[in-house]
């Protein structure tokens, strides 16, 4: 049913999809207010300062940071790029066997066969295989549709979409058929077995090949690298759009219920009991919290209802949350790559608490933003994909509260966990540096600052169901239930008028993800409303510059 009176909405959270779906919301006429419980914009998508230094915990490729496809246009619509320079690695990821052996993943085809057969001759067969699957997929990048979600094209936009896909189809129809743990599995020798698994940081059972085809080729592109300024650069960008577009932030503003009336959203009322009213309410936060908080569970049909109460439960539907190290180096260390995944003996991987697989993703973090932290030193950030279950177990009291502080309502301030919690803390951190310090001796010596999160302290910050970062897993029920969902209601839900979602918890996991579903839940609401959707890219900045850096192989 078509609304035309529809001029008003309220946006839940400040992060990439609340910030996204404001900034395409005033585009097209409607006036929008965003509810953030942080003092910052950006949800997940952040940085902070400790002492001379930014710790910056997101970004360490952005997909669509360069032209040729369709996700780079939409970050040039929220203004995200405009001014900056991108900084791309010849090299993806590099992957270091137990014995020091290292896989440089180049993103170039032609590179990385020739290192690939170099490491091991007796898998050229396999290596061609894969790096000509690569070339292909490369042309096929620019065919992604990212603009328009598949739910509202017209059939004939559907044939277009289609018949841009059909030169490309036996690489699709092959990558997205065989999971990376099974294909990895026909190598002989055993570090590229095993370290085709972690090409995109960690290990990612479900995966097929496509998406590590996908991120290999935008990277190859030019269309992977990072954004000068960081992640919170990033967002304050679209922030900065979004303002300059009428729309309204309010930081440290918690909402604790959606009201509805006649099965139809009104409004939310905050945690200091104010009360907010508006025509249409989005939620772009966390959406376990949504479903049976906000809303207390009302509205989930039998779909919904399995996914947020069962499906959501079982184990690999969501994305992990991390461990984080952050060490501030009083020092250079030229020898340390930008991105390093170091595989882990057992004794080693025992040390770290909740971890999923035997591996440390470290990067030398002052090579991808100098502008972080001061000239001389470096910033080192060390994760792993972690449970949250055994940080649980160790912390007390409430995972979040709010309280005074200087006359002003916070909610993301820390919170007293015990001092088994912290000193569980303390060993991973000692068992890390030790890790670092034996890989890059002088780490441990050169140590000026440090930081540690676990996720738990995601929970802290922004609410997100057992601290994921990327919410839903795709390739795995609960992404490809929700896609559906999306495809017959909408991001809403039946029975519910004036209500959408945005942000990762409409689609599955990732910055563009979180962008695109901005743009996509405005088309929604247009169609609804009968209005024409707009977009413009943001001109009040110069398009960006883009500069190569190689990263040289060592032994």
């Amino acid at each position: 049913m078509a609304h035309d009176t529809r001029e008003t909405m309220i946006i839940i959270g400040g992060g990439l999809g609340g910030l996204s779906t404001g900034c395409y919301a005033q585009m097209n006429g409607y006036r929008t207010r965003i509810f953030e419980m942080h003092e910052i914009p950006g949800g997940c998508c952040t940085a902070w300062e400790r002492g001379d230094f930014t710790f910056d915990c997101c970004i360490s490729w952005l997909l669509g940071s360069g032209p040729g496809n369709e996700m780079h246009q939409i970050w040039l619509e929220l203004g995200a790029l405009q001014g900056k320079e991108i900084r791309h690695f010849d090299v993806f990821n590099v992957v270091r066997g137990r014995d020091g052996r290292a896989v440089y993943f180049y993103s170039d085809p032609d590179r990385l066969e020739a290192h690939l057969i170099g490491l091991s001759p007796a898998d050229t067969r396999l290596i061609r295989e894969f790096c000509d699957g690569l070339r292909k997929f490369r042309r096929a990048l620019a065919a992604y549709p990212f603009l328009t979600p598949v739910g509202l094209m017209g059939r004939l936009e559907r044939w277009r979409m289609l018949a841009s896909f059909l030169p490309h189809f036996n690489v699709i129809r092959k990558s997205i058929s065989v999971l990376m743990t099974d294909y990895s599995a026909r190598f002989r020798d055993p570090l590229l077995r095993e370290a085709f698994n972690f090409v995109l940081y960690e290990k990612h059972p479900a995966f097929p090949v496509l998406p590590y085809y996908f991120q290999l080729a935008a990277h190859a592109d030019l269309s992977a690298g990072v954004p000068e300024g960081g992640s919170l650069g990033l967002a304050t960008s679209i922030e900065g759009r979004y303002r300059r577009l009428g729309g309204d932030i309010t930081y440290n503003a918690k909402v604790e219920e959606i009201l509805v009336e006649d099965d139809r959203a009104i409004g939310v009322r905050l945690s200091d009991g104010s009360e907010h009213f508006a025509d249409i309410v989005v939620s772009a936060c966390d959406g376990h919290t949504t479903m049976t908080r906000f809303l207390k569970g009302r509205y989930l049909n039998a779909e919904y209802e399995r996914l947020y109460t069962r499906t959501i439960r079982e184990p690999g539907m969501v994305f992990p949350g991390y461990f984080c190290l952050f060490l501030g180096l009083r020092s250079d260390f030229p020898g340390g790559d930008p991105c390093t995944t170091h595989l882990l003996d057992e004794e080693e991987a025992a040390g770290l608490i909740g971890i999923r697989h035997p591996s440390i993703n470290v990067q030398f973090r002052s090579t991808h933003y100098p502008e972080l932290s001061p000239p001389g030193t470096t910033v080192v950030y060390a994760t792993y994909f972690c449970d949250i279950e055994p940080w649980r177990a160790l912390s007390v009291g409430p995972e979040q509260t709010s309280r005074m502080r200087k006359g002003e309502e916070r909610h993301t301030l820390q919170v007293k966990r015990g001092r088994d919690y912290y000193q569980a803390k303390r060993r991973v951190k000692d068992a890390l540096v030790d890790i670092l310090d034996r890989r890059h001796p002088g780490i441990a010596d050169a140590v000026s600052l440090r930081d540690i999160s676990t996720p738990l302290t995601q929970v802290r910050y922004t609410g997100n169901y057992d601290g994921t970062v990327l919410g839903w897993q795709p390739f795995v029920e609960s992404g490809e239930t929700l896609e559906k969902l999306v495809k017959k209601h909408g991001p809403g839900l039946p029975g519910l008028e004036n209500f959408y979602m945005s942000g990762v918890w409409a689609t599955t996991g990732g910055l563009i993800r979180a962008a695109a579903a901005g743009r996509h839940v405005m088309q929604f609401v247009c169609r609804d409303d009968g209005r024409p959707f707009t977009a413009t890219v943001d001109l009040t900045a110069p398009p960006p510059t883009h500069r190569v850096i190689p990263v040289p192989e060592r032994g």
